[in-house]
């Protein structure tokens, strides 16, 4: 058995990267924070990884060529019905739309390190990072 080393550093950085959102999710006690957040990044990350293998390895299998965009189009839909159970409407107010959002920034995350894209993703997980501290004390001066 060989062990896909590179494969492994991707789902390390995969789930590093979802760290750094859950964490302040997790600072902020709500609903998805590093556990929540790191599953979701490594299991993309895991499926892109899968999407890619396929794509590669079968050629035309029955008529059908592999592509590793298929897999990936549905953990973007199925991060949207994860990302709607964090949504809350009380009274005029909607609470859970910045997890839901941050849950569907790692599972990008995690198909773009799954892809092998490192730099946009340490970018975007630190871009995204700095919008969740950032934000609130921005939001608190108007």
């Amino acid at each position: 058995m060989i062990l896909d080393w590179n494969g492994i550093m991707k789902l390390i950085i995969a789930a590093i990267l979802a760290s750094l959102i859950g964490y302040d999710r997790e600072k902020q006690n709500k609903a998805a924070g590093i556990r929540t957040n790191v599953i979701v990044a490594v299991i993309s990350c895991v499926i892109m990884i899968l999407s890619v293998k396929v794509a590669q390895s079968s050629g035309l299998i029955d008529g059908v060529e592999g592509d590793p965009a298929r897999l990936a189009a549905q953990v973007v839909s199925g991060i949207g019905f994860l990302g709607a159970g964090t949504i809350i409407k009380q009274e005029d107010k909607i609470e859970g739309l910045t997890t839901a959002a941050s849950l569907w920034g790692v599972a990008g995350l995690g198909l773009a390190v799954g892809y092998g894209l490192y730099d946009i993703s340490i970018a975007a997980a630190l871009i995204i990072f700095i919008s969740l501290r950032i934000a609130p004390s921005v939001k608190k001066r108007m």
